[in-house]
C-alpha cells in the first residue's frame, strides 16, 4: 500500500463522526489543560484514560494524542497573558510573549503563536508520515536482543537528558523497574513483591501511578505555593500578524519546526528542550539579540513552533519501535497495550487503520486548533480568572473518580494517593518522576526480551555484543552513561541567557 492510498485511508478513518468527535474533545481538552497552570498533559491523559475503555482503540488514541499537542497550543496563552507557563514547554514563551502583551501587542503574540504552531504541527506530521514506514520496515529485523538493547538505550538517554544529577534520574528509573516487577512472574507464575496483597497480583497500574505523581503531586505543590495570577489588562486585538511580523517570524517558524522534530524523535528530547534550543538558536542568529526578552516576536515564533513540532516527532519512535521518548509517550504506550495493540514495527502492517488514522487526525486536529483557538481566547482569559481554591479541589475530585473507575476498587485510589504524596516529596527533593514512569512501562518489556535473549544465547551475556545491531545500541547506551562523568560536560537544566 503506497503512502497516498494509506493516508487516504487514514483520512477516511479520522473523519468518521466518532473519531472526529474524539479529536475535537482531545484538542479542546488539551488546550484547556495547557491554559490552566499546574495541570500538564500527563495528568490530564491519566485522568481521561479510564473513560476511553468503552470506545474503540482508534478513537481513544486520537483523543489522547489530541490532548498532547493541544496542550502545546494552550500553554502559550498563559505564558503571554499571565507570565505563568501553562505547560513546561511554554516557559520560554514567557520571556518575550508577556513583554509583548505589556506593550499592548498581546494579539500579534497570540496570533503568531497559534499560526506558527499550526505550520509547525502540519509540517512535522508530514515528517512523521514519511519517516515512520521506512523505520518500521528496518525495525522488523529486530529480535529480542535488539529490543532489549533498544529499551535500555531509551532509559539511559532519558536519564541523561533529564534535568538534575544523573544519579537521581537513574535512581528513579531503578525504582520504576522495581515497580514493574511487582505482580506475577511471567515465566513461573509466582507472585513477586506483592506482600500478600491480592490487589498487587496484576502489578502496579500505570494510571494511578501517573495520576498520583503528576496530578495529585502538582496540586499539592501549587496549593503550597499559593499561586496568584494577574491577567494583563489590555484589549486583545489584531490577532492576525502584520507583514512585518510575518517577515520576522517565518524564518524562526521553519527553523524551529526542523529543530523541534529532530529533538522530538530523540529519547528524552521532548518539547521543553526543543523550545529552549530554538530560543537560543534564534537569539544567536538574530541581528538584534538585545531585543530578546523585551518583546521580540521571534522569541515567540521559534519556541512555539519547536515545541509543537517536537510532539509529532515524539510519535516516530513510539509507533515504529515501541519506545516512548517521554512520559506522555509512555502513557500512550501503556494505553495501546491496554487496548491489546502492540506498538512497534508490526503496527503499520497489523493495525494500518490505527496508525494512519492517528496520523491523519493530527492534520485534522491542527486545523481544529487553529479554527477554535483564536476565537476562544476570550473564554480562556475568563477561565484563567477562576480562583485556585476552587480549581484545585475539582482536579483532585476528578483524580479520585478516575482512579476508582479503573476497577471500581478503593485500592487504586489508595495507590494514587500514596504516589501523590510520594510525588510531592520527590518534587520537593528535586527528583524527576518521568524516568520512573518510563521505566514502569518499559521494565516488563525489557525483562521479557532479556529472558528471551538469554535463552537464545544459552545464558551468555556476551551474546548481546555478538549481534551487530544490539552491540552497537548497547555501546551507544554505555557512552550516554559515561559522558556525564567526563569533566566539562554539564547536565544542568537548559538555561537561556537573557
Amino acid at each position: 500500500m503506497d503512502t497516498l492510498s494509506s493516508i487516504g485511508m487514514g483520512f477516511q478513518t479520522a473523519l468518521t463522526p466518532a473519531n472526529l468527535f474524539a479529536c475535537l474533545v482531545g484538542v479542546v481538552t488539551g488546550t484547556l489543560v495547557g491554559v490552566l497552570p499546574g495541570l500538564g498533559p500527563v495528568a490530564a491523559m491519566s485522568l481521561l484514560l479510564p473513560t476511553t475503555f468503552h470506545i474503540s482503540p482508534v478513537s481513544a488514541i486520537i483523543m489522547m494524542a489530541g490532548i498532547y499537542y493541544g496542550a502545546m497550543y494552550g500553554g502559550s496563552t498563559t505564558s503571554i497573558l499571565v507570565n505563568i507557563p501553562g505547560e513546561s514547554a511554554s516557559v520560554v514563551t514567557c520571556l518575550d510573549g508577556y513583554q509583548m502583551a505589556r506593550q499592548g501587542r498581546a494579539g500579534p503574540a497570540l496570533g503568531i503563536a497559534a499560526l506558527g504552531s499550526f505550520i509547525a504541527g502540519t509540517i512535522a506530521t508530514v515528517g512523521l508520515m514519511l519517516a515512520a514506514p521506512p523505520l518500521s520496515r528496518l525495525a522488523i529485523r529486530f529480535g529480542p536482543p535488539e529490543y532489549c538493547a533498544l529499551i535500555l538505550l531509551g532509559l539511559t538517554t532519558v536519564t541523561f537528558l533529564a534535568t538534575g544529577p544523573m544519579w537521581k534520574s537513574l535512581l528513579m528509573a531503578a525504582l520504576g523497574l522495581f515497580l514493574g516487577c511487582i505482580g506475577m512472574d511471567p515465566r513461573t507464575g509466582l507472585s513477586r513483591f506483592t506482600f500478600g496483597l491480592i490487589e498487587l497480583y496484576d502489578g502496579v497500574g500505570l494510571v494511578p501511578v501517573a495520576m498520583g505523581l503528576f496530578g495529585v503531586a502538582e496540586v499539592l505543590l501549587n496549593v503550597e505555593q499559593s499561586m496568584r495570577s494577574t491577567v494583563v489588562e489590555t484589549k486583545i486585538r489584531n490577532l492576525l500578524p502584520t507583514r512585518a511580523d510575518w517577515a520576522a517570524s517565518i524564518g524562526p517558524i521553519l527553523r524551529g519546526t526542523g529543530l523541534g522534530f529532530f529533538l522530538g524523535v530523540l529519547p528524552g528530547g521532548g518539547s521543553l528542550i526543543s523550545s529552549f534550543a530554538a530560543y537560543a538558536m534564534e537569539k544567536k542568529l538574530s541581528r538584534h539579540p538585545e531585543q530578546f526578552g523585551r518583546g521580540a516576536i521571534e522569541g515567540v515564533a521559534g519556541p512555539e513552533s519547536a515545541n509543537n513540532s517536537a510532539t509529532a516527532g515524539a510519535f516516530v519512535p513510539l509507533l515504529t519501535l515501541g519506545i516512548p521518548s517521554n512520559a506522555v509517550m509512555a502513557l500512550l504506550l501503556g494505553a495501546l497495550i491496554i487496548f491489546g495493540v502492540q506498538p512497534g514495527p508490526r503496527l503499520v502492517v497489523e493495525h494500518p487503520q490505527l496508525f494512519w488514522g492517528v496520523v491523519a487526525s493530527m492534520y485534522v486536529g491542527n486545523v481544529l486548533l487553529l479554527v477554535l483557538n483564536l476565537p476562544l481566547i476570550g473564554i480562556w482569559v475568563q477561565i484563567l480568572k477562576v480562583p485556585y481554591p476552587i480549581l484545585f479541589p475539582l482536579i483532585l475530585l476528578f483524580c479520585l473518580i478516575g482512579a476508582y473507575s479503573l476497577n471500581n476498587s478503593s485500592a487504586e485510589v489508595a495507590l494514587m494517593i500514596l504516589f501523590g504524596v510520594m510525588g510531592y516529596f520527590l518534587k520537593k527533593l528535586e527528583y524527576e518522576p518521568a524516568p520512573l514512569i518510563l521505566a514502569l512501562v518499559l521494565g516488563p518489556m525489557m525483562e521479557l526480551s532479556f529472558r528471551q535473549s538469554l535463552a537464545m544465547g544459552d545464558g551468555n551475556l556476551l551474546f548481546f555484543f555478538m549481534r551487530p545491531i544490539s552491540g552497537i545500541i548497547l555501546s551507544v547506551a554505555l557512552i550516554f552513561l559515561v559522558l556525564p562523568l567526563i569533566p566539562g560536560i554539564s547536565r544542568n537544566k537548559p538555561t537561556v541567557e537573557v
